[in-house]
């Protein structure tokens, strides 16, 4: 072949457009259509499953947050409480007169430094 036949060769090759490819990885393939189905039917059997752990996890995360939301609750009102109470004694001294469980309370309340300063 010339240089000038190879020069045409490449000319029509290049008027015609790409070339395909008929035997490409991408598509469907002819044949495979039980297998299809069979696989079809395990990727759903799958699909399930791993949305039923889902669900599970879920719900068990929820019953966590509850239950810690019911705990701080307790905890919020047992501090209320014991709020209360510290200002029902402050009420008391305010007014001149010395609570009852004034001595139990100092008892129970962890080491504070009650001195006054100069």
């Amino acid at each position: 072949m010339d240089f000038e036949e190879m020069a045409v060769i490449d000319e029509n090759a290049a008027a015609e457009g790409p070339q395909r490819r008929e035997s490409g990885k991408r598509g469907r393939k002819p044949g495979r259509k039980s297998a299809d189905k069979v696989d079809m039917k395990a990727k759903l059997e799958r699909s399930r499953q791993s949305a039923r752990e889902c669900r599970a996890r879920k719900k068990l995360r929820y019953q966590y947050l509850e239950e810690l939301v019911a705990d701080r609750e307790k905890a919020v009102f047992a501090l209320r409480k014991e709020l209360e109470r510290y200002i029902q004694i402050a009420r008391d001294i305010d007014e001149g007169k010395v609570p009852e469980r004034i001595h139990e309370l100092l008892q129970e309340t962890p080491n504070l430094d009650l001195k006054q300063e100069p």
